[in-house]
């Protein structure tokens, strides 16, 4: 038997999705104390119960009511996959016939969940996977948790200790499924996370950095992948509606909203376009002054992509350029390669392609419009 589609948007909302402030209100607003949600919370998340006839510190009448409104069935992949590395791919249906995929990476001391927050991507950078399949629709935020769920049930409570917003889609241009998400995870009713340990990745999506940098405790990555705009523009078309200035203001945002922080730039080395030591010191000159830290991403090929892999020998020139002008790096290793798992490899399946975020409160402006 198939495992059961995930369904969104679905007649009765996935309770799985609700963080605390929202449950607490929707509790309130029927006369019952706000700690139900936390009693909720824990059956669900800590427990991961989903029957709520078993949920037995609830009446029954709120028990009754809870089930009348909610659905709660457990969602499963429809497929994994397991690299030789150890890394796993989950894919998971959607209705209307689409796939998501996220990626458990097991490292050591460590479990990192990669999770999909869109099907497909809006924002069409040109050396990644799911560009290439268009975009079709946010995510709810019970099916970002499917995907969590999932990886609990690989390596147990304690043994997930990492969750990135790093797999298909632009995660602030679902901010508010994300946000809940990221409220859920931090939350010790919930999954208890560190805020180090949560990590929310974004293109510059820049009016949505700036609440992100207001509102949620999380880490904060940004894909640069270009020290000028001349050159991003090309590789990131978002960068024509918001260039490195506005983007770099942003991430000065952030850390003065969390000044305990650093930010994660990603920047992913593609063979003979971005990978130069003047490249590496032009990036090296943009970042100056600003606490960050750079993940170097060597090309990972994806069938049509027109981009190479760099020789390890120009990776190596390119970080010794960083180190020298002071700025840290790591070069990430790549994992899951063999089943199309590293970064920028998930591709999943689109049926229905769509221009923008329906539903997303901040629109993810057109590139193209541009």
């Amino acid at each position: 038997m198939s495992a059961p589609a995930l369904n969104a948007p679905a007649e009765r909302p996935g309770l799985w999705g609700w963080d605390r402030p929202r449950l607490e209100a929707w509790f309130v607003a029927r006369g019952e104390p706000a700690y139900r949600a936390r009693q909720v919370l824990s059956w669900l998340h800590r427990r991961g119960v989903e029957d709520v006839s078993a949920m037995t510190d609830l009446g029954r009448t709120s028990r009754a009511v809870l089930a009348a409104s909610f659905a709660t069935a457990r969602r499963l992949p429809e497929a994994v996959f397991r690299s030789a590395d150890g890394s796993e791919k989950a894919v998971f249906r959607l209705d209307g016939g689409a796939t998501v995929e996220a990626v458990l990476i097991p490292e050591e001391g460590r479990n990192t969940l990669c999770v999909s927050s869109q099907a497909g991507c809006p924002i069409d950078c040109a050396f990644c996977a799911t560009a290439a399949r268009g975009f079709e629709r946010n995510l709810e935020a019970h099916e970002i948790i499917a995907q969590v769920r999932w990886a609990i049930d690989r390596v147990g409570r304690e043994g997930l200790t990492n969750v990135v917003f790093m797999g298909m889609g632009e995660p602030l241009a679902n901010y508010r499924a994300v946000a809940a998400v990221c409220r859920l995870l931090l939350d010790p009713v919930a999954y208890g996370l560190s805020r180090r340990r949560v990590t929310v990745s974004t293109s510059g999506l820049v009016p949505q950095m700036h609440r992100l940098a207001e509102e949620l405790d999380v880490a904060l990555a940004v894909s640069f992948h270009a020290a000028h705009d001349v050159l991003r523009d090309r590789l990131v078309p978002l960068n024509r509606v918001h260039p490195l200035a506005e983007i770099l203001a942003a991430c000065r945002h952030y850390l003065a909203c969390r000044p305990d922080r650093h930010v994660l730039v990603e920047y992913a080395l593609l063979d003979g376009v971005n990978d130069s030591p003047d490249e590496a010191r032009a990036l090296a000159r943009l970042l100056r002054g600003l606490a960050v830290k750079v993940n170097l991403i060597p090309f990972n090929p994806f069938p049509g992509s027109l981009f190479r892999r760099p020789e390890e020998g120009r990776v190596a020139a390119f970080q010794d350029v960083l180190t020298r002008a002071g700025v840290f790096s790591r070069v990430r290793r790549t994992r899951g390669g063999d089943i199309a798992a590293a970064c920028g490899q998930l591709a999943g399946e689109v049926r229905d392609r769509r221009k923008h975020a329906p539903g997303a409160e901040t629109p993810c402006p057109s590139p193209r419009a541009a």
